[in-house]
């Protein structure tokens, strides 16, 4: 019988992820595309989380996700609205677009530092509220210690957890610093069953890299090429310029190719981000978001 922890070791050679980069940029074109920006737009996941959020700001959200296919007719909607789990029923009750997912961040974020036992009801009871898409972060302590198995168990027992709603697994891959961790994680992860595996939550430094999505696309990759499983890939933490969204869609693209370029297979998580892209888009300056 397979262990959760099998086969999720990896060894990189030195610059192996800088020259891959290097000939993603390469391949790049140095104007930005309009088709892509709107590629980008269509998979954010919309996020606050912020101490300081407020039952109406989740309430003003929601609304203004649900009429933006009227202020921008031709551009598609973002893929999803993601808050703490305590905004999730205002954010149900208020998103008329069926097409948004409702997101939202589980089990102790950002840090994991809690129960088993909380992680379990916390993600229970934010998807009864309404949330179709957990985040999650691994207990990165646990995995530091070289506890691999515990920390596969935890995801899986979270997965069962969350019922119908797909779960995504944060690596919060500064914490992890070499490609070699960030692989064993992605592969525990996914062995463990998350639908997506994510970067950071954007609560530490460094948040998303190029690098660190190079590594953990290559290990989507690998995972599907095994398995046959497509799991998707979510860039997190930082990414606020058209530009570094462009770069994020070529990294997907040139590791595992058009088939996960769509909003069931890869988001970003961002804020800033969907206004910029508008501004680029439509090139007239948009704070709509």
């Amino acid at each position: 019988m397979s262990s959760l922890t099998d086969n999720i070791d990896r060894t990189f050679q030195a610059d192996e992820v800088k020259n891959g980069l290097a000939a993603i940029r390469a391949k790049m074109s140095g104007s930005l595309s309009k088709e892509e920006m709107k590629l980008a737009l269509s998979c954010i996941d919309l996020t606050t989380l912020g101490a300081d959020d407020t039952q109406e700001k989740g309430r003003t959200f929601a609304e203004k996700v649900s009429l933006f296919p009227r202020h921008f007719i031709e551009l598609p909607n973002v893929a999803a609205i993601c808050v703490y789990p305590t905004l999730v029923r205002t954010v149900r009750e208020n998103l008329k677009d069926p097409k948004v997912a409702i997101a939202a961040v589980s089990a102790g974020f950002p840090s994991s530092m809690t129960f088993l036992e909380v992680k379990q009801l916390e993600t229970s009871m934010t998807v009864s509220a309404g949330a179709n898409e957990i985040d999650i972060v691994i207990s990165i302590g646990t995995f530091l210690e070289g506890n691999f198995s515990e920390v596969a168990r935890e995801i899986s027992v979270i997965k069962k957890s969350c019922g119908k709603a797909h779960l995504k697994v944060i690596l919060e891959t500064g914490a992890l610093k070499t490609p070699e961790n960030i692989w064993k994680a992605s592969m525990l992860s996914m062995q463990a069953g998350a639908n997506f595996i994510k970067t950071s939550t954007g609560k530490m430094d460094p948040a998303a890299t190029p690098e660190a999505a190079f590594v953990m696309c290559s290990a989507i990759r690998e995972f599907h090429q095994r398995t046959g499983k497509k799991v998707g890939f979510k860039a997190a933490g930082g990414i606020v310029e058209s530009a570094d969204a462009l770069y994020y869609l070529a990294i997907v693209r040139n590791i595992l190719g058009p088939d996960w370029l769509t909003p069931k297979l890869f988001r970003i998580g961002a804020s800033r981000l969907a206004n910029n892209l508008l501004s680029s888009i439509t090139e007239e300056k948009i704070s709509y978001f």
